[in-house]
């Protein structure tokens, strides 16, 4: 099947070489299917908070005005959800946690985080994971305020895990010397979850 509509446009999923961009298993939507575990919470950015516990030198709480006052970052990235769609090139704004992350004194053997959010979810990743693969704290998408659906006021967004790994209403992070699962973890998905190796469940 050719990767090119009969105009000459690229195909959603598609590089600008044409090239097939969507991991094993996926199919490509320009949909954005709405996925949460449990209610959706209404949260005001009044009384929004942002804890940093465990393996730091300083416990850290954050107003939603002082965590917008850290450096702010547009992202356009794909995101892939474990139930097989993908979606593609849309812009994600927030703060990257390699940002964050320098306003945070960590202790030598803080090896892994654990993402905490409103409701209890939690999900768990490497600290070099979360360091080096563009994982941003995104109250923007495509240029208007993350819909409460989505996340907002706050979601965590892994561009290169599925979705899954990104916690919605996110409200704190606990650095770890080893790794715990979190919520999906512990019910039978793998803790890696790239989809390119399509690592869906353990």
């Amino acid at each position: 099947m050719s990767l090119f509509d009969p105009k000459n446009r690229f195909v959603p999923g598609t590089n600008s070489y044409g090239l097939a961009k969507t991991p094993p298993g996926q199919v490509a939507t320009a949909k954005f299917p709405v996925l949460t575990y449990g209610e959706t919470p209404n949260i005001d950015i009044k009384e929004w908070r942002f804890r940093v516990w465990g393996e730091v030198e300083e416990e850290q709480v954050w107003t939603w005005d002082e965590l917008m006052k850290l450096p702010q970052t547009t992202i356009r990235a794909d995101f892939h959800c474990v139930t097989r769609w993908s979606r593609f090139d849309d812009d994600w704004t927030g703060v990257l946690f390699k940002d964050l992350v320098k306003f945070i004194k960590l202790k030598p053997t803080a090896k892994f985080v654990m993402q905490h959010a409103y409701g209890g979810y939690t999900t768990n990743l490497p600290l070099d994971v979360m360091i080096n693969e563009d994982v941003i704290f995104a109250h923007t998408f495509n240029g208007q305020p993350l819909p409460r659906e989505h996340g907002g006021p706050m979601r965590v967004f892994t561009p290169r895990r599925y979705a899954w790994k990104g916690a919605k209403w996110v409200n704190g992070l606990e650095f770890l010397a080893k790794d715990q699962p979190g919520f999906w973890e512990q019910n039978g998905y793998d803790t890696p979850a790239d989809p390119w190796k399509e690592q869906r469940y353990g």
